[in-house]
């Protein structure tokens, strides 16, 4: 079982100043942080792409590159690239040439994404939200798989007899996982493409996605897919100390973001209860002391048959000394415990 660590480069806002903080101060430290999770032994990074002010990160790729100079072992991912607003041969393009970078090490996560900024950003219409993302993730497969393309779409120019380069190692094949939030459809894709899937479980209680799980792991089997080689991944919100007083002090880095979005989504105000509550052995926060975040890891692992599991580790923008020993932890005293499941 693999354990791994997701960022999205979460900003905080200062209200004295009426600004989020320095983007290039978040980005070297989200590189010194992966240079942490290769040298505690954190098996695979994946980083979110967004197009808001309270993330620092647009390009994934970009990070990831940097990355790969300065680590050794750990699996360097996208989590997610939204495809839907993508480009697939650039795709495909940037992460063969992180994969030559890294030496094998480089996956993408695809998905539609929770927020929809890019679609204007990048001309796309929501009108098309579904069409786009199947259509792309179609070619996107036909590039990992084939060495020369043939292809043709509603929404994008075809492609005759072209070669995307370089190809990555493995024979030009990249790791491709479909990440999903929940939705019956999407698993369902998943599964008959055979596709390896991350399942982001971060509110209510994770024993509610057993039947999407296992509705996933069906599916899987009835399309012919050799079952060995089945990966199921869950990312949820995660943070690790052995102090108690951080624990409840990261409570504000968790409601700030949480309000800031929910602010635009219609959510009510987020609730030291809600916190509590998520924290519980039952729900989906993986927050607390070593030991409470590795039964809460083995409970997953009991409950899905996980292969991975990755902890989202910088809701709120905590500071730098305090994820960095958040990572220390995770890796020094939680790995061990689970990865022998």
């Amino acid at each position: 079982m693999e354990l791994g660590i997701g960022m999205f480069g979460d900003l905080a806002f200062d209200p004295a100043t009426g600004k989020y903080r320095n983007a290039g101060v978040k980005i070297r430290e989200i590189l010194d942080q992966i240079k942490l999770m290769d040298e505690v032994g954190i098996d695979v990074f994946a980083m979110g792409e967004h197009h808001r002010p309270d993330y620092a990160v647009s390009s994934p790729e970009m990070v990831l590159a940097a990355a790969a100079s300065i680590t050794q072992n750990i699996k360097l991912a996208s989590g997610v690239t939204v495809l839907s607003s993508s480009e697939p041969v650039k795709v495909y393009e940037d992460f063969s040439t992180l994969d030559l970078i890294s030496d094998g090490r480089a996956e993408i996560f695809v998905g539609r994404g929770s927020f929809i900024e890019s679609f204007p950003l990048y001309g796309y219409s929501l009108n098309d939200y579904e069409e786009l993302f199947d259509e792309k993730l179609e070619l996107l497969l036909k590039i990992n798989s084939e060495e020369n393309v043939t292809w043709s779409g509603k929404l994008r120019a075809p492609m005759q007899n072209q070669t995307v380069y370089p190809r990555a190692k493995n024979g030009g094949k990249l790791s491709i996982w479909r990440a999903v939030g929940g939705t019956p459809q999407s698993v369902l894709s998943a599964a008959k493409l055979g596709m390896p899937l991350v399942v982001a479980i971060i509110g209510g209680m994770p024993i509610q996605f057993k039947n999407l799980v296992e509705f996933y792991k069906q599916e899987y089997q009835k399309a012919g897919h050799d079952i060995s080689k089945m990966q199921i991944a869950i990312h949820s919100h995660t943070f690790v100390s052995h102090d108690q007083a951080v624990v409840d002090g990261y409570f504000n880095n968790y409601k700030s973001q949480m309000d800031r979005i929910g602010a635009t989504r219609g959510w009510a105000p987020y609730t030291k209860m809600q916190y509590d509550g998520g924290r519980a052995k039952d729900g989906a926060l993986f927050i607390g002391s070593p030991a409470e975040v590795a039964d809460k890891i083995a409970y997953m692992k009991e409950i899905f048959g996980i292969t991975r599991f990755i902890g989202h580790m910088d809701i709120g923008d905590p500071a730098h000394d305090i994820m960095m020993k958040s990572i220390e932890l995770f890796g020094e005293k939680v790995k061990p415990v689970i990865q022998n499941l």
